[in-house]
Formats: C-alpha cells, structure tokens, sequence
C-alpha cells in the first residue's frame, strides 16, 4: 500500500498554543461590573463603563465574558459567594454558631447596594430568561450547599435528628432574602437573618426558637456562640 509522504515543514513546525488567559484583574472588573450594575441598572450598564471603571481593555472582558449577561452573573456571584469553601466553613460546636458565623458585616450602605444589584440580575433574567439556570448555579446554589453542608454536619454531630427536610431547610434563608429584597424593597442585614435563624431554621430542626428578639444585646452575644442542642 503506497503511503503518503508529509511535507518536511509539515513535520517540523512546532505547533502554535494560544496566548494563556491572564486572570489576576478579574477581581478588579468583578467588583467594577457591581459598581456599574449598582449605579445604572441593567439596562444602562455597558461593557464599555466596566471597563473604563476597572482600566481594563474592552477586549480583555470579551474575551472572558462573551456577553454583559454573563459578566453581571459572574459579578454578583463574586459578591454574594466569594471565596465560598466547604472545607473553610466555621464549626463552632453547634448549629446556630455555624449559621451566625456564616453571616457577614453589612454595613446600611452596602445592603442598599446589594439591593439594586439583585434587582439589576432580576432585570437581566427578565431580558434573557435562557440564563437563569446559571443564575442559580452561579448566585444561589454556593449559599445553598454550604447551609446542606452546615445541616448535615449538625446530623453527624448528633444535634438535630437526621429526619430533619435538610434540602428545604437549606433554601430557606435565601429564599426569604429574596422575598425581603424583590418584593418588599428592604435590606438584609444581621438581625433580619438571625431572626431567619431563630424563628424559623432551629425550630425546624427541633432545636427550639433562639433568644427572644428583643433579649439584651450581651444575651443575644452569648446566644451566638452557644445553642444546647436537645
């Protein structure tokens, strides 16, 4: 059988690998993507006024996000999640310590911040529906599997039983965030989500209600930290 001779250039030109992907300034334009949604909303965001605002190239953020829709969920992932690790969550000893030392600071700026920018993704949903199954794995299930996580590390520990509805439980807190946010126009802050915690997450899981709203601020401090689990 004849064989077919390759050309010499052919055989000895190395092949060509594409330029690697320089991803150190994504933080930057991450966090001028949420500035700009924050400011002008979905529909008055540009690709160009991220990329003025993080003195990046426009090609550089299309050659990462091929669309603004992409570039926001990304963006408000990196807020709301961040550096979300299950092996670096906080184990406190109990449940509520857990889920306490999972909320962040929030300052009344920020959480009015966090508000348009949740409403800027509600836009983006409503203008391109085909991207919401990302949404929700990019924005709202890094929240949900750390609270299954913290849920069954309590069944493990022998703190709540493990009848318990972990997977329901587990959507609670974002779901109401989000009633809190879209339909009734207000921030989340530490007690709107630590009343979540006690009113509704430990009397769930059997635990009982937490320390009553309007306890002293030093009992509710110590309530953090410690829950007798039953």
């Amino acid at each position: 059988m004849a064989t077919t001779q390759l050309d010499p250039a052919e055989e000895t030109e190395p092949v060509k690998l594409g330029r690697r992907r320089d991803h150190t300034r994504d933080p930057d334009i991450l966090a001028a993507a949420v500035d700009v949604l924050a400011e002008c909303g979905y529909e008055g965001m540009t690709i160009d006024m991220v990329a003025a605002r993080a003195k990046a190239g426009k090609a550089t953020l299309y050659r990462r996000w091929p669309s603004k829709g992409e570039l926001v969920i990304d963006a408000v992932a990196c807020m709301k999640n961040g550096d979300l690790n299950l092996s670096q969550l906080p184990d406190t000893g109990t449940l509520r310590g857990d889920l306490i030392a999972m909320i962040k600071p929030h300052s009344i700026e920020d959480g009015e911040k966090k508000l348009r920018v949740i409403a800027g993704l509600m836009s983006l949903l409503a203008h391109s529906p085909e991207l919401a199954e990302t949404a929700r794995v990019s924005v709202v299930e890094p929240r949900v599997t750390a609270h299954r996580f913290l849920l069954r590390r309590a069944v493990e520990r022998g703190e709540i039983s493990s009848r318990c509805d972990i997977d329901n439980l587990s959507t609670v807190t974002t779901a109401m965030a989000s009633m809190r946010i879209l339909f009734e126009r207000k921030t989340i802050d530490r007690e709107f989500l630590i009343s979540l915690i006690d009113g509704v997450i430990l009397p769930a899981v059997g635990l009982g209600a937490g320390p009553a709203a309007g306890a002293d601020p030093e009992s509710r401090a110590a309530g953090d930290t410690a829950v007798t689990a039953r």
